[in-house]
């Protein structure tokens, strides 16, 4: 059995997400009720300052809660990791007042938080262009940008609430100024919200397409003004809350092994072993790069993590499966089914393990040279 110590959700809502969690992945039945349900639960308030209205704490407390989630539910968890990495944007940026008049409503649950930053990870990795542009549209006596136009489109952006949702995405400037991240709300002119995507598992995340045709937001909403300098300060939380996904459905797979019977535990207890053994080990590196803040001038250390976390995805709940037999390809015969639909999104939520590994080896080639 794994020992890597995880936040516990409460017992009500451990029940809600298992009696649930085929319905949550299969269904946009209760895309509604989740975040309300994080947010009753305290979830979402976690490692967050007392001070911001959070429960204290730190981010490491915040992943082990996401894989408490992860290990009933990784729809579920993947809305908590998106809502509270954008709580992790609010306390990071030098908006105060953007901090103040949102995060209250986040931490409740009251209001979605969407991380539209698929787009930046990309852009910054070189892999592709921007797809979103800020035009000035106002100045003040000195000459500063005060208001934009926003323009663009993003395909793929989680916790989406039809009930209210607040988005940040990146942004190119074409007056030449660094690129910058805005916080898009709702129910601003020309924002656009498409319907659900036809997803194969995942449906009660409310995830969507975003576009925005003219929308006109000024410095009030802008989260970030440098955003390459901002993504890199916050992008250890972002992979890190990212991680606990993986760190919670791993655990929930190997402890489903114990679950299975005697011929079949013992049949595989050498793997179960080993894969529970590595999974305190990468665990243990992330919770420590993430508290140590080594990770910010080492994050290739921390993409090392996330690709072997989603290497040893694969592997446990393939082992659940194994030792699961027939029973675990019926209907209604526990969560083995569900766990490997599960499993096959970890390896290509952005950033995906291939863009992972194509920055790894630009990293290796710029130290070969």
């Amino acid at each position: 059995m794994t020992t890597v110590p995880l936040v516990a959700t409460t017992p009500e809502l451990a029940a809600w997400l298992d009696a649930n969690a085929e319905a949550i992945d299969t269904t946009q039945t209760h895309a509604p009720d989740i975040l309300p349900r994080l947010a009753q639960a305290g979830l979402l308030r976690i490692g967050v300052p007392a001070e911001s209205g959070g429960s204290g704490g730190t981010t490491v407390d915040a992943i082990r809660a996401v894989a408490g989630v992860a290990a009933h539910s990784l729809a579920a968890s993947f809305v908590f990791w998106g809502q509270r990495t954008f709580i992790e944007y609010l306390l990071h940026s030098p908006n105060r007042g953007l901090r103040a008049r949102w995060l209250p409503a986040l931490l409740a649950g009251e209001m979605a938080g969407a991380t539209g930053l698929s787009n930046a990870m990309k852009y910054l990795s070189n892999i592709e262009p921007l797809q979103m542009n800020a035009a000035p549209l106002a100045h003040d006596d000195t000459g500063a940008v005060t208001r934009w136009t926003l323009n663009g489109s993003l395909p793929w952006i989680t916790n989406l609430r039809h009930e209210g949702f607040i988005a940040a995405a990146m942004f190119d400037h074409n007056d030449g100024a660094a690129p910058s991240i805005f916080a898009i709300p709702h129910d601003a002119d020309g924002v656009e919200r498409s319907d659900d995507l036809d997803l194969i598992a995942l449906r009660s995340s409310n995830t969507a397409a975003l576009k925005l045709a003219g929308t006109v937001l000024d410095t009030h909403w802008q989260i970030a003004v440098d955003a390459p300098a901002f993504i890199a300060q916050v992008r250890p939380a972002f992979l890190g809350l990212q991680c606990g996904m993986s760190i919670g459905l791993a655990r929930r797979a190997l402890d489903a092994v114990a679950t299975s019977s005697a011929a079949a535990r013992d049949a595989v207890s050498d793997e179960t072993a080993e894969l529970s053994h590595e999974l305190d080990l990468l665990s243990g590196r992330l919770f420590d790069g993430v508290e140590h803040g080594t990770f910010l001038s080492a994050p290739t250390a921390l993409f090392e993590v996330r690709i072997k976390l989603a290497a040893l995805v694969d592997a446990a709940v393939r082992l659940e499966v194994l030792s699961a037999g027939g029973r675990g390809y019926l209907r209604g015969q526990g969560g083995s089914p569900r766990r490997t639909r599960e499993a096959a999104f970890i390896p290509i939520v952005t950033p995906s393990i291939v863009q992972l590994k194509t920055q790894l080896a630009q990293h290796r080639r710029v130290q070969a040279a």
